[in-house]
């Protein structure tokens, strides 16, 4: 059992429309609170968006995933998990970016996640745009490479934007596999889709041997396939996943920057989610939520009940450890 400290604020105790919203109604810790010791999952917001290279609003995006994550309750409905019952879970607030500044927003990320991984805390990342996960991933691969599952409807493996920008929202995982923070052999890319500049990305993975479902295959085989083939091919070593709000067709998530139509459906979006059960989840992230873009709220509101679904089977391999 969860000690008390980390239950979050119940429903039933105080209206979900009041108090401050922090991420599932969890007790806030910061990186100097000594409690941080007892913190085995923190949720963390990666409130910077500059790699964006179209429509801009990612950087808003943790404060509107905190304000309706309030709306998640204590267990998973299918799997009758109660995440907060198995592990201590908490909110560890926002990383401090610099919005001027690329280079010195991804020092200050990689610093931040370098202290949440040498405390033992596994992070659960809401961006923030799809840049924010090369600096995560940069503290958390200091041990050796990391596989990944990747949903999106972008590959994010160009090797470069407007003649030879190294760092953008379509690069970060180009820079990830080059810098050894990642194993390719064991990275899975679910859901590409949309017209294409060219196929140097795909070339790229396809040298280095990454793994691409495009969309059509993800339709035609269905859910419960592809994911067993992502479990099999990360196998039980450490793996990063990483979620792309885009990933979910605009119908059902048109609060981001890059749609592409074609993607499945909120319940599909879910479902996989919650696919990656038995996963040995090292951190996740959610991106490219933007609230310009989501005036309803509801593309926000999904993503925060997709993270709910990865913070379940993180805390069951936290359980079963």
């Amino acid at each position: 059992m969860s000690d008390p400290f980390f239950q979050p604020v119940s429903g039933f105790d105080l209206p979900r429309f009041a108090g401050v919203p922090t991420f599932m109604r969890l007790p806030h810790v910061t990186l100097e609170d000594p409690r941080l010791a007892e913190v085995d999952i923190g949720l963390i917001g990666a409130p910077w968006d500059g790699g964006t290279t179209n429509r801009p609003g990612p950087r808003h995006a943790p404060r509107q995933l905190r304000d309706m994550s309030t709306m998640i309750r204590a267990e998973n409905s299918v799997t009758r998990v109660r995440p907060f019952e198995v592990a201590n879970c908490a909110d560890l607030g926002d990383v401090g970016p610099n919005p001027a500044d690329v280079a010195d927003s991804m020092a200050r990320m990689t610093e931040f996640y370098a202290r949440v991984k040498a405390a033992g805390v596994r992070p659960l990342t809401a961006g923030g745009d799809h840049l924010c996960s090369l600096p995560i991933l940069r503290a958390l691969a200091s041990d050796g490479p990391l596989g990944m599952i990747h949903f999106d409807s972008h590959t994010d493996l160009f090797h470069s934007y407007f003649n030879g920008t190294l760092l953008t929202h379509g690069t970060p995982f180009r820079r990830a596999v080059e810098e050894g923070l990642l194993d390719p052999t064991r990275v899975i890319q679910i859901g590409i889709r949309g017209t294409a500049y060219d196929f140097e990305d795909r070339d790229f993975a396809a040298a280095v041997g990454i793994t691409i479902i495009p969309i059509e295959e993800f339709h035609a085989r269905g859910v419960n396939d592809v994911m067993a083939q992502a479990r099999e091919l990360v196998g039980n070593a450490p793996t990063y996943v990483s979620y792309d709000i885009d990933f979910v067709d605009p119908a059902f998530a048109p609060g981001t920057g890059t749609p592409e139509v074609g993607g499945p459906n909120s319940f599909q979006a879910m479902l996989c989610a919650r696919e990656l059960a038995g996963v040995n989840i090292a951190g996740a992230d959610l991106v490219e939520v933007s609230p310009p873009f989501d005036p309803s709220g509801g593309t926000a509101y999904l993503g925060v009940s997709i993270m709910f679904e990865m913070l379940c089977n993180m805390v069951t391999a936290h359980g079963s450890a």
